[in-house]
This record gives structure tokens, C-alpha cells and sequence, in this order.
């Protein structure tokens, strides 16, 4: 394949062809003149005079033919559910990697667009190892009605769905996760009514998306997030059609290109021979789908709570729902899980810093048999820790730290370690800190880690916890890392930043070590768990140390390191979801 040419893909029927050269018109006239571009019409019959109409418009850079997928189409053709303000070729995209095996990535684009930006630019976006490349669905974000459904029946929250009206389509990774297959299994399984085919793909692509420039898609029908001018795409959604509406916002922008067009007079006409009864329909349209969209959502048996119920994993439905409620009620300190009953710590029962032969032979071998279950999870793909970014910052340590990390799993502990490993302290210890019934009351296996790998458990008991505070002082004076959690509570693969406690920053305050931030993202995997939901992909965040500022009292010192602990934590939430850190509490959580 020759890496310079430019595979781009519409898709429509014959009645919708003259919208389609506008779009096309746009796009040549504004891209690159060192590329060579293929263009390619899916359709399933396009009349002669509409074959000549675009073929008149190729040149030296813009190659063009015409591709039936009627054949394809008809492998689902039974299963496809058509509304009367959508047609089928909306469908036509998610055939284009298996169809096209020699491309890598291809652009995908409707045709009620203008492109006024250099569309090699888009091409040339690396979306890495994402499905796709593609802009947030801004009438999902600014029209609660749709925001609502897709959270509450698709489960992409609706700061994570795409337009699907232009794509930046990673074939190889289309084609290695078997995203039509899986597309034709999920329409046998469930008919998706609001957006059809872009319900199903932020479905298939959920956690898999590479977020683009939002100025690739400047939705008409909504506010703008930015000036008109700086557009790179026009997208005339719904029912905001120059051809239909003289009043159309920007629609000065498509005409300036339609009358460069053989099909401008057709065009025109079309204008001038809509009548209000059909503008009054496209009005009617638009209340059924927002009707719609709150009628799944309200549905007992839409998709969500019916793979909910499938997964057979009530316990952590449960888990959720308490979840968002504790979430509601801004009870972010409380577990959402019920631990049994912890045995009290009392100080005769611990020496928290062991340090004979025998000792250290225990914690040694508990510390082999750690290494093995963390390889076993590894191995099997039940844990995944995909990337460590930042562990410059681990590395360049030169004293003891406390390490604070988000807590949503009972494995989220062997990601920080792994990240210890990574950073190659040599002779300076790991330790954490752990709930007092993990060490008293944890029977079998998972007891014998808790007891015997560097833990430093609370106790209810105050005699007990003075230990405790010594232990920590020693450790971190003689140069170890502690980690902390300083949310306090778990919750079960919650992703948000919950607010912190000073505890652990008051013990870096006290004895004068820098805090060391990680924060660990997660998307779901293609490996559905034990407990019916994808296992999950972790990303570690090292952030740069956080010192003592030590011209502030040392409990001011302590508070300025938990606000901008906090900060980054929440600066790494909204980078990476590429969206705003809100809460559900009725008033905002600083």
C-alpha cells in the first residue's frame, strides 16, 4: 500500500449524491496539493448521470470510484432497524476495514458536510492503538434528553460518545477485535433506536476512542465550542440542512461551495420547493427522537439493565448503585462493600518493623509467592497494567516519600508495586499502609500477604497506632516509600478522584519527605471477567514529588500537599477521560 494516498470513504444512496459532491466539492478544494487522495462512494446503485457528475470532479490528486455493498449489506439486511429519519446507508461504514484489507486507516465522512480544513491533517492524526479516531457528540453533551440515554442504556458517559459523521477508522484494529462481528452480534442481541449505527460503534469503541480537534466536527444543530472560523468540518446534523433552510446557521458556508458544483441548481431547487408541512415534519422528527431517547432510557429492558441482569453478577450491580448513591450523598469516606467484622490490633499482637532472620525469611517468601499470584494475574490477562507514565519521577527519588494512590480494587496495590519495581530503588523498601481487619481478620492466601509483605495495618487500638506512628517515622526518615490511600474508602472501579484526608500528608509534613502522586487510570479490555464485566485496562500516573513547603505551619504544609495532591489527580482524570471532573452531590467537591 502506498502510505501517501489518502483512502476516504462516503456513503450514500442517489437521492442524497448532490450533497455528497458539496462535501467532496469542500474537501479537494481545500486539501493538501502534495497528497494524492482515493475517494470512495459505498453505495448499492447510483445512476449513470451521478457516476458522471463525481467522476468530472477527479483529477491528478482525487482519484474516484464507486463501490456496491449491496452484498454486504444484505448479510444483515434483516437485522437492521430503519426509521423513517434515517436510511440504511448509514450503515455502510462498518464495512469499509474488512472490505478494504490493504488499508491501515481510512477517513470516513458523511455527506451532509463541508470540509474547510486539509483533510491529510485528520489522516494524519496517530490514534495509536485506539479503534478509532473521532470528535465528542456535542448533542449528547448540550441536550440532556440524549445525555441521559446514553448513560443510562449504551453505559458511555456522555462526555465519552463520538459522532460517528466523521471517523478516522483504524482498519488493523477494526479488523484484529472483530469490530463488525461484533457489530452483526449486537444487532441480533439488541436494536439500538436513537443514533442506530453510532450507538453500537461507541458501544463496540467505548475506552477505545482517540479524541480529535474538536473543530473536526462543528456541529451546526448545537452551540458551538468555539468560533465558526476556526471550523475544519461543517456537519449540518438533523435538521439543520442549508438545502432545506435559507435560515440554516452557516449555511452561507455550504452554498459558497455548492455553487461551484454542477448540481447547484438542482440543489436550489430543492430550496425552493420544501415546503412548510415537511419543515413542520423535520420539527416532528426531532420530538419523536428526543421522546425516544427518554423512553429507552426509562425502559426496564433496555440494554444496559438487560446485560446488567445477563451477567448474572448482582453483587456488583449492587456495588454500583451504592456507589452513585454514597456518590449523591457525598459519603466518600464510607466503603460501599460490607467487610465482615474486623479483630481489634493490639500492640502486643504486631512488631511492625521485623527485622531478625527468621522475619525477614518469612516476608521474603511471602513476598516469592506475591511475585507469582501478581504474574499468574498477569499472565492470564485477569490484571493488566498496560502503562507506567512518569516513572522518571519515581527514579529520581533521593529520600523517602510517601506515595498516595487512588483506591478501587484490591489489585490496584500490586500496580503501585509493579511501578516500585519499575523505578529500580535498590535497596529502599516498599511498604503500605492497610486496614486493620486486612492483617487480624483476612484468612487463607490473601491473610498470609497481608500479614507478611510490608504492611503496616491501623488499629482501632490507640497504644497500638503509637507503634504504628513510630514505625512509619522510622521508615520513612531511613529512606522507604509508604503508600497510602488517602481517599480512605474503596470503591470498586470508581474512577473519579474522591476528596482526601491529611493523614498521610501530615506523616510527609512531619518528617519532612515529599509526597509522590499516582493516580491510575482504567478503560475496559476485550476480556469479560469472572464477574461478567470487562477486566480492565490500568494505566499508572506518576506525577512529580510534592515537598513540604516548610515556611508554612506544619499542618498549613500538610493541606497545601493534599490540595495540589488533588489537583493533579484531577488534572490526570479530565486529560485522560477527556472530560470534566463532576460529581453527582448536590453541591461541587473541592
Amino acid at each position: 500500500m502506498n502510505n501517501s494516498i489518502i483512502p476516504i470513504f462516503y456513503a450514500c444512496d442517489d437521492s442524497f449524491m448532490k450533497y455528497t459532491a458539496v462535501s467532496l466539492c469542500s474537501m479537494i478544494a481545500n486539501a493538501s496539493q502534495e497528497r494524492e487522495y482515493a475517494v470512495h462512494i459505498l453505495n448499492t446503485g447510483i445512476s449513470e448521470q451521478q457516476r458522471q457528475t463525481f467522476l468530472s470532479m477527479a483529477d491528478d490528486r482525487f482519484k474516484i470510484r464507486f463501490v456496491d455493498v449491496t452484498k454486504n449489506l444484505d448479510s444483515v439486511q434483516s437485522k437492521l432497524p430503519l426509521r423513517d429519519y434515517y436510511s440504511k446507508t448509514t450503515y455502510y461504514r462498518l464495512f469499509i476495514a474488512e472490505m478494504f484489507p490493504e488499508y491501515e486507516k481510512a477517513v470516513y465522512i458523511d455527506s451532509d458536510t463541508v470540509v474547510t480544513g486539509d483533510i491529510s491533517e485528520f489522516f494524519d492524526t496517530d490514534t495509536g492503538d485506539a479503534y478509532l479516531g473521532a470528535c465528542h457528540e456535542q448533542a449528547m453533551v448540550q441536550t440532556d434528553a440524549f445525555g441521559s440515554y446514553v448513560e443510562r442504556v449504551i453505559g458511555v458517559s456522555r462526555y465519552s460518545y463520538f459522532n460517528a459523521g466523521i471517523l478516522l477508522i483504524n482498519c488493523e484494529q477494526f479488523r484484529r477485535h472483530k469490530v463488525l462481528e461484533r457489530f452483526i452480534e449486537l444487532l441480533g442481541y439488541y436494536n439500538f433506536v436513537v443514533t442506530q449505527d453510532e450507538d453500537y460503534l461507541n458501544l463496540i469503541c467505548k475506552d477505545h476512542v482517540h479524541w480529535i480537534d474538536q473543530r473536526w466536527n462543528t456541529e451546526v444543530y448545537c452551540e458551538l465550542p468555539h468560533p465558526i472560523e476556526e471550523a475544519k468540518m461543517i456537519h449540518y446534523i438533523m435538521a439543520s440542512k442549508p438545502w432545506h433552510y435559507a435560515e440554516c446557521p452557516h449555511g452561507d458556508i455550504f452554498w459558497k461551495y455548492a455553487e461551484k458544483t454542477s448540481v447547484y441548481g438542482e440543489i436550489k431547487k430543492v430550496l425552493e420547493e420544501y415546503t412548510d408541512a415537511e419543515r413542520q415534519e423535520d420539527n416532528d422528527v426531532l420530538e419523536r427522537l428526543i421522546a425516544t431517547a427518554v423512553s429507552e432510557a426509562e425502559r426496564e429492558d433496555n440494554y444496559l439493565n438487560r446485560i446488567n441482569r445477563e451477567k448474572r453478577a448482582a453483587d456488583r450491580v449492587e456495588i454500583v448503585k451504592r456507589i452513585e448513591q454514597f456518590e449523591r450523598e457525598g459519603r466518600f469516606d464510607e466503603d460501599v462493600e460490607d467487610d465482615p467484622p474486623a479483630k481489634m490490633l493490639m500492640p502486643d499482637d504486631i512488631e511492625y518493623i521485623r527485622r531478625s532472620p527468621t522475619d525477614r525469611l518469612k516476608t521474603k517468601a511471602a513476598f516469592a509467592m506475591a511475585r507469582k499470584f501478581v504474574g499468574d494475574l498477569i499472565r492470564d490477562r485477569k490484571m493488566i497494567v498496560k502503562e507506567i507514565h512518569g516513572i522518571e519521577h519515581f527514579k529520581a527519588l533521593d529520600s523517602g516519600a510517601v506515595i498516595t494512590c487512588n483506591h478501587f480494587n484490591a489489585f490496584d496495590s500490586f500496580a503501585i508495586h509493579l511501578t516500585y519495581d519499575a523505578a529500580e530503588q535498590k535497596g529502599r523498601e516498599f511498604w503500605r499502609v492497610i486496614r486493620e481487619g486486612n492483617y487480624t481478620s483476612f484468612p487463607g492466601f490473601y491473610g498470609h500477604l497481608m500479614r507478611n509483605c510490608n504492611t503496616l495495618p491501623l488499629s482501632s487500638n490507640l497504644r497500638t497506632m503509637k507503634k504504628f506512628y513510630a514505625a512509619l517515622d522510622r521508615l520513612l526518615t531511613e529512606g522507604h516509600f509508604v503508600l497510602f490511600y488517602p481517599e480512605q474508602s474503596m470503591w470498586w472501579n470508581y474512577r473519579k478522584p474522591k476528596p482526601l484526608k491529611r493523614g498521610a500528608f501530615s506523616f510527609a509534613a512531619k518528617n519532612g519527605v515529599p509526597v509522590l502522586p499516582c493516580f491510575i487510570t482504567m478503560k475496559d479490555s476485550d476480556i469479560m471477567g469472572e464477574d461478567g464485566f470487562y477486566i480492565q485496562e490500568y494505566t499508572v500516573h506518576v506525577s512529580p514529588p510534592i515537598y513540604p513547603d516548610t515556611s508554612l505551619p506544619r499542618r498549613e504544609q500538610s493541606e497545601d500537599m493534599m490540595r495540589k495532591n488533588y489537583q493533579l489527580w484531577k488534572d490526570i482524570y479530565e486529560t485522560e477521560y477527556d472530560m470534566p471532573l463532576i460529581y453527582s452531590t448536590a453541591s461541587d467537591m473541592k
